[in-house]
């Protein structure tokens, strides 16, 4: 067994991948907090009454620290490794969720927002580098996919809290959610000393033999002579000397042939995942049931659904599950849109102009296509979309790389300023974002490859020559590291 490393946390890859979701629970939990306050009495009066559109501000906040937190990924995920990075990450969240536990006004709010923003960004461009590089192949996208799940479960268990607690009395209705964000960001960041860094980060670096006893551990029982460990590290010895080779690390190296391409599809990919309407339906969900007189909604659906995308995604792969989620998911946008088009009904809530279903039938199936949405979601390209940027970059350029592909902050960042004026229009809303999803769907078809059931460096040959390294490795010497 490595030195210093529990038996069972450092031997089971699991454990070790699904330890660092607390991360993405942190994320959901905001998600929900604030799609549960909207309604909150006191935390309107506690902030000045903010209308629509000075709330769309406030969450957007979030997003717009996220931003910042993803690009920084492109330094701290290199020079600190993947591990460190990660308790960074709980560090920051554990002192937003401090700040916003104890906000006064609009102002500090946001300066809250923005600091559990950094986490958040962090957390979502290196959890999934992390992940990918410490799973084997079979198991990759499964273990990616947990991510995904680790934010439905935060959604819902923050529900719940929020719910409870909206039975209290004064501010503390609002401000203990946001308080108890901290214990979860304090747990990840002292869990995280334990568990082990990745063998990847580390080969990068020189540090060859803790590499090896990290693998063999995660996918030898502690064996560093057993067939899979020694084929692996064989793999990444080559690459990572071969990109030692290439020269220093650098910016420009996301613009050269064949990594550029693989830039954009990261990047449209996290796009087409803003622009699936996920955004709208999940931050500011309070002001549909609003339009359709239901108090409110319970995540559960979301978590279920997200099961079966971690159990096939390694067996179906990553282009079915995109074309058939951007598929169902438009479609179900637009038939809510095509509802609230042909029953729509305007009346003032709380003195604001909003939708109302105009009768029960109308509002049961409005409610059930939304449910069907947020499952397509669940089953599809949620956990895809941080699984597919993850594994198809090379070593060197990893982190810089999936920095820049969670341009999805700066999508989240837009609708939240957004979408909350758009609901007071949601029939052009829905069909606008179903639209988009079709779109999606065209894209991916034509552009994407498929990437299930490689090993990292046989996803970087595949792009780059078309073939994986298996069949090329008497072609090159591979330096001796191994042993």
């Amino acid at each position: 067994m490595a030195k210093g490393y529990n038996a069972v946390i450092a031997s089971n890859p699991y454990v070790v991948g699904s330890f660092a979701c607390i991360g993405g629970a942190l994320f959901g939990s905001d998600i929900s907090s604030m799609s549960a306050i909207l309604r909150n009495a006191e935390y309107s009066r506690a902030f000045g009454n903010p209308d629509v559109s000075v709330q769309g501000a406030l969450i957007a906040c979030l997003p717009y620290g996220a931003l910042v937190g993803a690009l920084a990924v492109s330094h701290l995920g290199d020079r600190l490794g993947r591990k460190r990075t990660i308790i960074l990450g709980g560090i920051i969240w554990a002192i937003g969720s401090i700040l916003q536990c104890t906000a006064h006004d609009r102002q500090s709010l946001a300066v809250a927002r923005v600091t559990s923003g950094v986490a958040a960004g962090i957390s979502s461009a290196i959890v999934p580098i992390y992940q990918s590089e410490i799973a084997a192949p079979s198991i990759r996208g499964r273990i990616v996919s947990l991510w995904q799940w680790s934010i439905a479960w935060g959604m819902l268990i923050q529900y719940f809290i929020t719910f409870r607690c909206s039975y209290i009395s004064g501010p503390t209705s609002f401000r203990i959610p946001w308080g108890l964000q901290t214990i979860p960001a304090v747990i990840l960041s002292l869990g995280m000393s334990l568990f082990p860094e990745s063998p990847r980060w580390l080969f990068s670096q020189g540090r060859m033999h803790e590499a090896l006893e990290i693998l063999a551990d995660l996918h030898g029982g502690g064996d560093a002579s057993n067939e899979s460990v020694v084929l692996a590290c064989e793999v990444i010895t080559w690459q990572a000397h071969f990109e030692r080779e290439a020269g220093p690390k650098s910016f420009a190296d996301l613009l050269k042939p064949g990594v550029f391409r693989r830039v954009m599809l990261g990047v449209s990919l996290q796009m087409w995942l803003q622009l699936s309407g996920m955004t709208m339906m999940m931050y500011h969900v309070a002001y549909v049931f609003q339009g359709t007189g239901l108090p409110g909604r319970r995540g559960n659906h979301n978590v279920a659904f997200t099961i079966p995308a971690i159990y096939y995604i390694d067996r179906w792969g990553r282009r079915p599950m995109l074309l058939t989620g951007t598929c169902f998911m438009g479609v179900c946008l637009m038939l809510i849109g095509s509802l609230c088009a042909r029953f729509e009904h305007w009346g003032a809530i709380d003195g604001s102009p909003v939708w109302v279903a105009e009768n029960s039938a109308t509002t049961r199936a409005i409610i059930v296509r939304y449910y069907l949405f947020i499952c397509s979601f669940a089953a599809t390209m949620g956990p895809v979309s941080w699984t597919y940027p993850a594994e198809i970059f090379p070593m060197k350029v990893r982190g810089k790389a999936v920095s820049i592909t969670t341009v999805n902050w700066t999508f989240s960042f837009i609708l939240a300023r957004l979408i909350p004026p758009g609901l007071a229009d949601i029939t052009k809303t829905c069909l606008i974002f179903g639209v988009s999803n079709f779109a999606g769907m065209v894209h991916i078809f034509f552009v994407f490859p498929e990437t299930k059931q490689r090993t990292l460096e046989e996803v970087e040959d595949i792009f780059t020559h078309g073939r994986p390294f298996s069949r090329r490795k008497s072609e090159n010497a591979v330096p001796d590291a191994c042993g």
